[in-house]
Parts: C-alpha cells; sequence; structure tokens
C-alpha cells in the first residue's frame, strides 16, 4: 500500500505528529502521577480536579471521534466489527465496547455536543444524556428539525450548569420548553402511555433460595416504585441512626434496606389487608407436640412441606408476637391435638401503653426507639401466653431474635430491662 496520500507535500508525515503529541500526552501524565495531591493546597486541587474534568471530557472527545470512524479496523483484521477487535486486543467486554461505539455514532450526529466534549465543558456523562434524549426527539413524529437542533442547543447550555441526573430530568421534558404550546399536551399524553406501558411491565417473582433465605426481583411503575422506596428507607433509617450514635461501624446499606424491607413485612396489620382464600391473610405453622416441646424444633410455615417450607420452632415463636398465625399441633400418625386460636398482634392501644410504660427497648442496655420495637410476649403466646399488658414488653428486632433463640436465655430484672446470656 503506498504511502504517498499520507505525506504532505513539504515531506513530513502527518502520523508522525500526531504520534508525538499522543507520546507528550502520555510523558504529561506519567509526570503527573509521580506527584502526591496530599502535599497540594485545598485552592490547588480544586483548580486542577475542575482541569482534569475538562482534560477527562477532551480525551473523551477525541476517543469517540476514533470510534466513529473505526470500521475499517474490522475489515482489516477480518474481525466481526470494531467492537470484536477491541474484545480481542484491548479486553473490552464486548457489550460495553459496542456501546461506546454507538455513543460515538450518536455524538458524530449532533456538531454541538461534540464542540462542547472538545472544549471540555460537557462531560461524557453528560454528553451521553443529551444524545439520548435528542435521539427520542428524533424518532418523534410531532418534532421537527428545527425542535431538534434549538433542543440541541438548549441541553448543551444547561450542561454547563446541571449535573447529569439533572440534565436527564430537562431531557425528558425539552421539547415543552422548545414550544410549549405545541408540546405540553404531547408530553402529557406520552407520559400516560408511558405509565399504562409501566402497568404492563409490572411483575414480582420470588422464590425459596434453599438455605433459609428468600429471594425475589421484580418491576413496579415509578409512582409505586418511588413510595416503596421511601417506606423501606423509612424502616433501615432508626438502625442506621443508633449505630452512627454509638460509633459503631455501619452494615452495607443493602442490607439494612434487606433488614427495613423485613419490618416493613412483620409490622403490617392483618387486619387491615384484604382477604386471601376466604379468610382474612393468616400464616398457617404445623408442628408436633414433640417438636413444640423441643428449645430447637421445627416447624412447617404452610399446610405441608410440599407447599410450605420449614422453620425453626423459635421462629414460629418469634413471629406469634408479630403476625396472625393458626398453629396446628400434630401428635402421633399426624393426629390434630390442638387447632390453636390465630394470635394477634397486640392492639394499637395496648401499645400505645407499652410505649408510654417503657420509653425504649426493654433489653439491657439497648436504647432503639419505641416506634422501631415489636411487642414481645414475655411469656411465650405457644405456650399459653396471653396478649395483656403484663405480659408485654418492647424489644427491638435483634433482641426479638433473641429472646426465641434456644442459644440464649433471658430473664427480667428488678427495674423491668431484660437480660440476655449466652447458654453455657
Amino acid at each position: 500500500m503506498s504511502l504517498e496520500r499520507d505525506i504532505n507535500p513539504w515531506g513530513a508525515n502527518p502520523d508522525d505528529a500526531i504520534d508525538a503529541e499522543m507520546s507528550a500526552i502520555e510523558s504529561s501524565l506519567d509526570k503527573l502521577l509521580t506527584r502526591d495531591p496530599a502535599y497540594w493546597r485545598t485552592r490547588q486541587k480544586k483548580d486542577r480536579l475542575e482541569r482534569l474534568e475538562k482534560i477527562q471530557a477532551k480525551v473523551a472527545a477525541l476517543k469517540l471521534r476514533v470510534l466513529a470512524t473505526a470500521g475499517d479496523i474490522a475489515e482489516e483484521t477480518g474481525a466481526k466489527d470494531a467492537s470484536a477487535w477491541m474484545r480481542a486486543e484491548l479486553l473490552v467486554d464486548k457489550g460495553v465496547a459496542r456501546s461506546q461505539i454507538k455513543f460515538a455514532a450518536s455524538v458524530a450526529k449532533y456538531e454541538l455536543v461534540a464542540a462542547g466534549l472538545a472544549e471540555g465543558v460537557v462531560s461524557q456523562d453528560k454528553a451521553r444524556v443529551i444524545t439520548k434524549a435528542l435521539d427520542k426527539i428524533e424518532t418523534d413524529p410531532v418534532a421537527s428539525a428545527e425542535d431538534l437542533v434549538l433542543a440541541e442547543k438548549l441541553l448543551v447550555d444547561y450542561a454547563t450548569r446541571l449535573t447529569a441526573n439533572e440534565l436527564r430530568i430537562v431531557g425528558e421534558r425539552i421539547l415543552a420548553e422548545v414550544d410549549p404550546v405545541r408540546f405540553e399536551d404531547a408530553e402529557a399524553k406520552a407520559l400516560l402511555a408511558e405509565e399504562e406501558r409501566a402497568q404492563q411491565k409490572t411483575a414480582l417473582r420470588v422464590w425459596d433460595n434453599h438455605d433459609g433465605t428468600v429471594g425475589f426481583d421484580g418491576v413496579l411503575p415509578t409512582s409505586v416504585g418511588m413510595r416503596f422506596k421511601r417506606l423501606v428507607e423509612a424502616y433501615a433509617q432508626p438502625r442506621k441512626q443508633q449505630l452512627v450514635a454509638k460509633g459503631a461501624p455501619l452494615p452495607p446499606w443493602e442490607r439494612l434496606m434487606g433488614q427495613g424491607f423485613a419490618r416493613l413485612l412483620e409490622t403490617i396489620d392483618p387486619a387491615a389487608l384484604p382477604r386471601h382464600g376466604g379468610d382474612a391473610t393468616t400464616i398457617n405453622v404445623v408442628i408436633s407436640l414433640e417438636e413444640l416441646r423441643k428449645d430447637l424444633g421445627i416447624a412447617t410455615l404452610g399446610y405441608d412441606e410440599t407447599n410450605g417450607t420449614t422453620i425453626s420452632a423459635a421462629e414460629a415463636r418469634r413471629m406469634a408476637c408479630n403476625a396472625t398465625i393458626i398453629p396446628w399441633v400434630l401428635g402421633g400418625d399426624t393426629e390434630v391435638l390442638d387447632a390453636g386460636r390465630g394470635s394477634r398482634f397486640f392492639q394499637p392501644i395496648q401499645r400505645k401503653a407499652l410505649r408510654l410504660q417503657q420509653k425504649c427497648c426493654q433489653a439491657e442496655g439497648c436504647d432503639m426507639p419505641p416506634e422501631w420495637c415489636d411487642a414481645h410476649h414475655l411469656e411465650p403466646w405457644a405456650t399459653g401466653g396471653k396478649t395483656n399488658l403484663k405480659d408485654g414488653a418492647l424489644l427491638c428486632p435483634h433482641h426479638h431474635r433473641l429472646a426465641h433463640n434456644a442459644g440464649y436465655v433471658h430473664e427480667r430484672l428488678p427495674d423491668g430491662t431484660i437480660r440476655f446470656t449466652r447458654r453455657p
């Protein structure tokens, strides 16, 4: 292949200049990486972070320009496409490579976005947000080419003073800003259509992991999903605040959210639930008399092992404090010895009385607020305990589990607090 077309009339090869410039960038970065920011003044850190943000955008602009014209790489190397070559040579996951090439093509379509990146005033994240919004407008049957141009101009301007997430929100309704009269009704209709699609996408999957946990995932409409998030956060926060106040290390936020969700489910009033299978929603627990008498007994959550799952007798007793359950006690040959009463929550008035009497979790040394505690039966419900104030104590979820854990014993001290001790 002749190199004549790559040599200018003055005899210099442009590639030599590009390689020299790339080498200069690499050399400068190598030198900068030998500097320790710990010794920089605060003012210097602020200035240099601002400059690095712009440099990062400019480097992204250059890379995207190369990717937008990288089709010839596949032709020369025999790869299926440029993303396959990136996977083989650069060890970039193919999905990531395809996303980068698609993004490069989008940026190449929009001059103002590309210019903003090249100038360092539009970050790569913001450019991605803008191109997604513009691509959506491009397919909008109501929008014209002029609307697209004006929307690009507005979004690039917004990018200089908004975060990427704020820009995404603006981008969703930028057409209404371009021409309110023409697009506000269209936006409202589009929103209604989106919400209808969200209803069709709504799903929940629940499965037994057979390791003591249940897994689930799902999709909710935004309005419901945000309410769900706020509710779970409300139950997760008290535990976090208590740990922070004590200076204890925080567990991962995902775990706190999971515990918060468990608390949300455990504190739902069964009386307020819809009927399920003809009865108000209840939980059936089947246990043999022999297992009931054991500290480490086993019960079946549900009517049988085929349609239910096994839990410890201690967990069944703990659930009796917070959920409506129907215990079925079996003798030999599955003879029903007792079809127990449905145990219910302490009534709201009783919980208020307990809160007046007990200002926090009654476990020795625990100060979890009463709002986040369970009402625990001091005389176990499974052995005939009654739901009354005399036999009630507020316990946080942690100590409530200990109260039903066969590995611990607990006693009520003269001041009313409860001391937990591990069994010898």
